[in-house]
């Protein structure tokens, strides 16, 4: 299991991110991390596969373990030798390199598995199979995405780490990479997901967690959570009868939560 213990992260030695954040990730399972921006999902992410360096942050408080072993004390590499691999928010793929190239630089921990993590990555995203020789910066969204979360693959993670997977793709798209995060997590990956769509998170999530100003609020099953009535209200904008809210009556949303007061 991949657990994070009542973690805090500063960056610059000055802006506190994290305060006291608590959750655990069960093998086999999707777990969804909700919350808007500016809550800290981006910035617990980075705690969990290494990244706080680069961007000038420090765990100062708590700890991240994989399978009771500390490992926040680890650098990027060993972190995905240990199975654990992130798909950034915005995608970052390499656009001047191939589909294909792009994703053998996803293997470059597990060399002698790349044509085996290749094969499956274009049974996942036949789309990309198509688009194999094609520079990565002329896919579409939609394609980047795929190709992000299968270069993520090609390391053969236990835990990927979708950063916003959905944003910026239309409708349509949104689905498609809903049903693809199922199909990840059903041969046999867990998948810790972060999200402002809630209504697609806790769709396929097992249990989810509600992110505000650093902290976790709220802790349900995810079914719980599509049920409770802040969540509808503050996160799918639906009324307690399941009717959607005007703007109006929403902006004021900071000052009613019931889990704040």
């Amino acid at each position: 299991m991949l657990a994070v213990s009542n973690l805090e992260v500063v960056y610059d030695d000055v802006v506190l991110v994290l305060r006291g954040v608590s959750l655990d990730v069960p093998d086999g399972q999707i777990v969804g991390l909700l919350g808007a921006n500016g809550a800290g999902k981006t910035t617990l992410l980075r705690a969990l596969s290494g990244l706080l360096d680069i961007h000038h942050g420090e765990i100062t408080r708590g700890q991240v373990s994989l399978d009771g072993e500390r490992i926040d004390h680890l650098g990027p590499q060993q972190i995905v030798d240990r199975g654990i691999s992130q798909v950034l928010e915005g995608r970052r793929v390499f656009g001047e390199f191939t589909v294909e190239e792009n994703l053998r630089v996803g293997a470059h921990t597990k060399p002698k598995d790349r044509a085996a993590n290749l094969e499956r990555v274009f049974d996942l995203f036949p789309r990309l199979l198509e688009r194999r020789t094609q520079a990565a910066g002329y896919l579409s969204g939609g394609e980047q995405q795929m190709l992000a979360m299968g270069r993520a693959l090609m390391s053969n993670p236990r835990y990927l780490l979708l950063d916003e997977p959905s944003l910026g793709l239309a409708p349509q798209l949104v689905g498609s990479i809903r049903d693809l995060i199922t199909a990840i997590n059903e041969q046999g990956t867990t998948v810790l997901l972060v999200e402002q769509n809630a209504s697609m998170a806790l769709s396929i999530a097992d249990h989810g967690y509600v992110m505000e100003t650093g902290r976790v609020v709220m802790d349900k099953p995810a079914e719980d959570l599509l049920a409770d009535d802040d969540i509808r209200e503050f996160y799918l904008g639906l009324g307690a009868e399941g009717s959607a809210r005007s703007f109006r009556d929403v902006k004021h949303y900071r000052r009613r939560k019931r889990w704040l007061s």
